[in-house]
């Protein structure tokens, strides 16, 4: 398959505001994120936003970006039209979405996003990661995947929750917010309206269940720590750092 990593990002974030451009270890957030992006290997690497001092930033350290509307609802939006404006002839099949809050996020997570697709049936693949903290079983921000288990490794989503599910023995699963999209796919995601159960939820990957799309999720062994707090920043910093010191 040919490959395009999509990272979106925007100044306008309520609670952190202008966090893409924060620093860590001395080049901006998003910067660090494009890093991690183009190391995984997984294909040509370009953060899509509406913000020209985000794209400067990004350019200005020797990575691509693009510069889409600054009105869109919602990541996966910006993608699309990111997707469209880069390639024209539609070569790219599968398009991967990071999130631009997460510096520190290891290239084989990213990698692991497109496994699931290996299975022509599946239309969006996504990460997992199994529960071990009774605090977050019943945490809402945590969100928790229902699936059928098909290896291991791999579940059929079946549903997405904030609630504690499913009911009884077994283990949960928190959702990782990374997804790799056939380009079919994402055509046809952003050209939904939102769903009932999206909007209750307050979940987007619901409209895709709820259109009939097929999400496999790949259980991976680390949950990528995302900055959305002044305080995370920091912790994100720290990381970062400490990882270099481990380097040889």
């Amino acid at each position: 398959m040919t490959n395009l990593v999509l990272i979106p990002a925007r100044m306008a974030s309520t609670r952190l505001p202008g966090k893409p451009l924060a620093d860590i270890g001395g080049i901006p957030m998003i910067v660090q994120v494009a890093r991690r992006a183009e190391e995984s290997g997984v294909g040509r690497t370009v953060v899509a936003t509406g913000d020209s001092e985000i794209a400067e930033a990004v350019i200005a350290h020797g990575h691509e970006a693009v510069l889409t509307r600054a009105d869109h609802p919602s990541g996966s939006d910006r993608i699309f039209e990111a997707l469209e404006k880069l390639d024209p002839d539609r070569k790219v099949e599968t398009v991967v979405n990071v999130q631009g809050d997460l510096p520190t996020i290891e290239p084989a997570t990213i990698k692991a996003s497109l496994a699931p697709l290996e299975n022509p049936a599946v239309d969006i693949a996504t990460l997992g990661i199994e529960i071990h903290d009774d605090s977050e079983k019943t945490d809402p921000n945590i969100v928790k995947i229902v699936g059928s288990p098909l290896s291991e490794t791999r579940l059929n989503a079946l549903y997405f929750t904030r609630a504690t599910a499913p009911f009884g023995d077994g283990p949960l699963y928190h959702h990782i917010g990374l997804y790799a999209y056939r380009r079919a796919a994402l055509q046809k995601f952003v050209s939904l309206a939102p769903s009932p159960l999206e909007i209750r939820e307050r979940l987007e990957q619901l409209r895709a269940i709820e259109a009939g799309m097929r999400i496999d999720v790949e259980i991976v062994g680390a949950v990528p720590f995302g900055v959305d707090t002044a305080d995370q920043l920091d912790r994100a910093r720290s990381l970062l750092q400490s990882n270099q010191e481990k380097q040889p």
